[in-house]
């Protein structure tokens, strides 16, 4: 803890401290633009009707929210103070995901697929899963946020071998668990790194100055 307060004193320079703006501002503009383009897509994914899958049509449905719910959301939060111990990194990061999110609610508004028919049911019950409710819209199908979200962060800590294997176990973990609750389409799993590996492309150019930031700092660790 001493190690990372003291990263923190020798790091918030004028310059750096307008870059964390900018970052959290697109990164809060980003979740407003995905709650609405969410409850676009729900609205008009309740009309439209489901469409077979070889993968959903042969797995058996599991109910098992407290991964999908419970265990995404705190590995946001880990993932979330790992950010945190490494300012570099957290200058990227945060605009690399509020890019990634922004992508991610662009192509739900395209697509509008109705709810596969049978899926595990989040009832609500807990904190976390009524948060959960109240953020994601059945609708948001293409492309899984579970699954592209770790494979992000894999990417962004892909220098590091032992968080780039961690999150791409994670990858594989997620995807696997929703493809099982029956809460996305295979297409959504299977499509979410090659479409996150783009977005992750586009920061490097966009952030450029905070991409290199980033790779600076882990060469000096």
């Amino acid at each position: 803890m001493k190690r990372i307060i003291a990263a923190h004193k020798t790091f918030w320079d004028s310059r750096h401290r307008s870059s964390l703006y900018v970052g959290i501002l697109l990164l809060v503009l980003s979740f407003m633009i995905q709650v609405k383009a969410g409850r676009y897509s729900d609205g008009k994914a309740a009309l439209s009707g489901f469409t077979g899958d070889m993968f959903l049509d042969n797995l058996p449905v599991l109910n098992i929210d407290f991964i999908v719910v419970q265990g995404a959301m705190l590995f946001w939060l880990f993932a979330a103070f790992l950010l945190v111990s490494r300012p570099a990194h957290l200058l990227f990061a945060l605009k690399a995901i509020a890019l990634f999110v922004i992508c991610r609610a662009f192509f739900i508004s395209l697509t509008h697929i109705g709810v596969y028919p049978y899926q595990a049911v989040f009832d609500g019950n807990g904190l976390l899963t009524h948060i959960y409710n109240r953020l994601i819209s059945e609708g948001e199908f293409f492309f899984s946020g579970h699954t592209g979200a770790p494979f992000l962060l894999a990417l962004i800590f892909w220098n590091d071998k032992l968080w780039r294997g961690l999150f791409l176990m994670a990858t594989v973990f997620f995807g696997a668990s929703v493809l099982l609750a029956h809460i996305h389409y295979s297409i959504d799993v299977f499509a979410a790194p090659f479409i996150t590996y783009g977005v992750f492309k586009i920061a490097e150019k966009i952030f450029r100055s905070d991409y290199l930031l980033m790779c600076g700092d882990h060469e000096k660790n």
